[in-house]
């Protein structure tokens, strides 16, 4: 009797453990997110740690496409996290319904703007650059406009704005400049157009390959070439107009079964032990402290002269409107 007391009390106090140990968060993302060179896998390893569950990533192919898939699926989506979408797609996300408030302080973030958002946790930044080749351009673009009349056997790779997070940031940095002439601007722009491809992923394999002289990316992606290629063969090119910022943010899905562990990971993408794999595996600025000073590298990036930004509300109210008119211009 006694030894089947002992091994029920056994049985009992291992329970919850087991229990915690078979958690399992799963988390939509973008596909270079939980890359082998990403900050995913890093990131896995420091939550598991922490909370004693399983971290599920799962990748898409960009934050536009990770809002398609969450809309899809509506309530019978299989995620607990959304993580990749940015501003400009706040407004949107918000309105389907599905997510739910992070209920975490964020005393720690640290952005350009100010933030109190009470759904999108932020987790790191960066303007959109042109970046170009050092052996084919010798003359950079230093304005939207040079890019526009520039030479156009220099051919320049962007992403689709229907499906990609930059793709859309270029879109909303072409109408913050020309507004009601930006079809007029498409046009010009459009015979240095090599291709538009439905993620970054694959517009800057092409760049890194010679298929173009240029590719829509960031001022911190040279950082990368720098640092993990001892190369300064990349450089991002600065615009008199100022460069368009993206911020990417992370939420939790309201129907989640594992929405208490949801929160926790919103907590902890503010903290070192996310932010820490930042800065040199998404190449990006952390939004938060990280438990050392960024490389040196970091400090010589491009400075944009100024920040454009639309609010959340003023791209959902026009990004369809917006997209057609790009559409309208690119299949002519």
């Amino acid at each position: 009797m006694y030894r089947l007391l002992l091994s029920l009390v056994i049985c009992l106090s291992l329970a919850p453990a087991t229990a915690r140990a078979a958690d399992t968060l799963t988390v939509y993302t973008y596909e270079s997110f939980v890359a082998e060179w990403g900050p995913g896998p890093g990131i896995k390893k420091a939550f598991e740690a922490e909370c004693g569950c399983t971290l599920k990533w799962v990748g898409i192919q960009d934050g536009v496409a990770i809002l398609n898939r969450l809309k899809l699926e509506g309530k019978q989506t299989r995620a607990d996290i959304v993580l990749g979408l940015d501003t400009n797609l706040m407004t949107e996300a918000e309105a389907t319904g599905l997510l739910t408030e992070h209920g975490s302080a964020l005393d720690g973030v640290k952005l350009p703007i100010s933030w109190t958002d009470k759904t999108f946790v932020p987790y790191d930044y960066a303007h959109f650059a042109i970046v170009y080749d050092r052996s084919k351009v010798t003359k950079p673009p230093a304005s939207l406009d040079d890019l526009i009349s520039g030479d156009s056997a220099q051919k320049l790779v962007i992403q689709d704005p229907r499906t990609s997070t930059p793709g859309l940031g270029f879109l909303l940095w072409m109408k913050s400049v020309y507004g009601d002439k930006a079809a007029d601007a498409w046009a010009r722009l459009k015979p240095r157009i090599l291709t538009v491809t439905p993620g970054w992923s694959e517009a800057y394999g092409l760049f890194t390959k010679g298929e173009a002289a240029m590719v829509l990316s960031y001022t911190t992606s040279p950082a990368y070439h720098v640092i993990a290629e001892n190369s300064d063969k990349y450089a991002a090119a600065a615009f008199s107009e100022g460069h368009y910022l993206q911020i990417e943010v992370a939420a939790a899905v309201a129907g989640s079964a594992q929405l208490e562990l949801a929160r926790k990971f919103l907590a902890f993408v503010t903290k070192p032990g996310f932010q820490d794999h930042i800065p040199t595996n998404n190449w990006m600025f952390p939004a938060g402290p990280t438990t050392k000073p960024l490389p040196e590298a970091f400090a010589k990036l491009v400075k944009p002269s100024k920040t454009l930004l639309f609010s959340p509300g003023e791209v959902a109210e026009s990004r369809k409107a917006w997209i057609d008119e790009w559409l309208e211009v690119m299949s002519k």
